[in-house]
């Protein structure tokens, strides 16, 4: 007996779960023309998503076109998601700019070397690879604004079709400020070393979290990056030292 009325209570579980999802997803769909309706306005009213299209099924609207840069189709998504009534967005926006990816990755890297000069350009080291389009952006900043003003470049660089995004931020620290300042005037006090602070577009990158420190960029020899190892492990504080520095190559 109480066998079958186990079996009867899981199915009339089954059957009022069953009428719950018909019930929710006929309210969502009872909102599709007004939703519709109210996306097609705010696409049209932007220039940048004259090419976009959207269609809308129980509350879930479908983005297709094609945009310019990647950042419009974020923004595109964006701009749906925060609409009334919408219960999510499916973004098949397609960026139509084309890049060879050689040529794309050599872009970047050059727009994200001069990221944040005369802030904290120094501490940051941010580097990107590009497959089909695809960037994918590495490395470690100081803080959230830097990461986000590296992705900035990225996402608003025709040619680009998507990001990956495997920045890391630096754990907030006073201990590790204190080692990122030390570790400046160590380096750039050094008469040998001292000639890298005059370019700040290619400074020596300091990169420093929980107590670890790491060094990045190019040196014009192999004497210049034994000496800002040697210089960074003498800062007070530091628990280890990763020289990452890369000699340049001269033809």
């Amino acid at each position: 007996m109480n066998k079958i009325l186990k079996t009867l209570l899981v199915f009339l579980g089954i059957g009022i779960l069953s009428v719950g999802l018909v019930a929710q997803t006929v309210s969502a769909g009872r909102y599709d023309g007004d939703i519709q309706s109210r996306v097609s306005q705010q696409l049209a009213a932007k220039k940048e998503f004259r090419n976009l299209h959207a269609a809308t099924e129980d509350g879930m609207v479908t983005l297709t076109g094609t945009v310019d840069v990647y950042q419009q189709k974020l923004d595109a998504a964006k701009k749906v998601r925060k609409t009334g009534k919408v219960q999510g967005v499916r973004n098949l926006i397609v960026v139509s700019s084309n890049v060879p990816d050689a040529q794309l990755a050599a872009q970047l890297d050059r727009k994200l070397y001069f990221d944040r000069i005369g802030y904290d350009n120094r501490f940051n080291f941010v580097t990107v690879t590009v497959k089909d389009g695809v960037a994918t952006v590495s490395g470690e900043t100081r803080t959230d604004v830097g990461r986000d003003s590296a992705l900035a470049l990225v996402n608003n660089t025709p040619g680009v079709k998507d990001v990956v995004n495997d920045i890391k931020v630096s754990p907030v620290s006073i201990f590790d400020d204190d080692i990122r300042v030390r570790a400046t005037r160590a380096i750039y006090n050094d008469p040998v070393l001292g000639r890298y602070a005059t370019d700040p577009a290619a400074p020596i990158r300091i990169v420093v979290s929980n107590g670890k420190l790491s060094l990045y960029g190019t040196v014009e020899n192999a004497m210049d990056k034994q000496m800002a190892g040697i210089r960074a492990n003498q800062v007070v504080g530091v628990f280890s030292v990763a020289n990452n520095l890369v000699v340049a190559k001269h033809s």
